[in-house]
């Protein structure tokens, strides 16, 4: 788990980096992604509870959470 937990550290570092170039950059694309910042973190911690309520490790959320930031991360590097 401490090699995920590290990956998830590295992983979202590089899309918190992309974000913010976007939103210094401004204009419809930022607000976008500025809103949908908002409503991924909702939604996330929203889904980490349920996997937890449902017998869940935490191991399983932060794979989880990987493969969102990762997701983040391929979006955001493509345009």
């Amino acid at each position: 788990m401490s090699t995920d937990l590290a990956m998830l550290g590295v992983e979202a570092q590089m899309v918190i980096g992309q974000r913010i170039a976007m939103l210094m950059v401004g204009g419809p694309k930022a607000r976008a992604e500025a809103q949908r910042m908002v409503t991924e973190k909702v939604l996330a911690a929203g889904s980490a509870a349920m996997t937890l309520a449902k017998g869940g490790g935490p191991h399983k959320v932060v794979r989880s959470y990987r493969t969102k930031v990762r997701a983040n991360h391929r979006r955001l590097t493509k345009g």
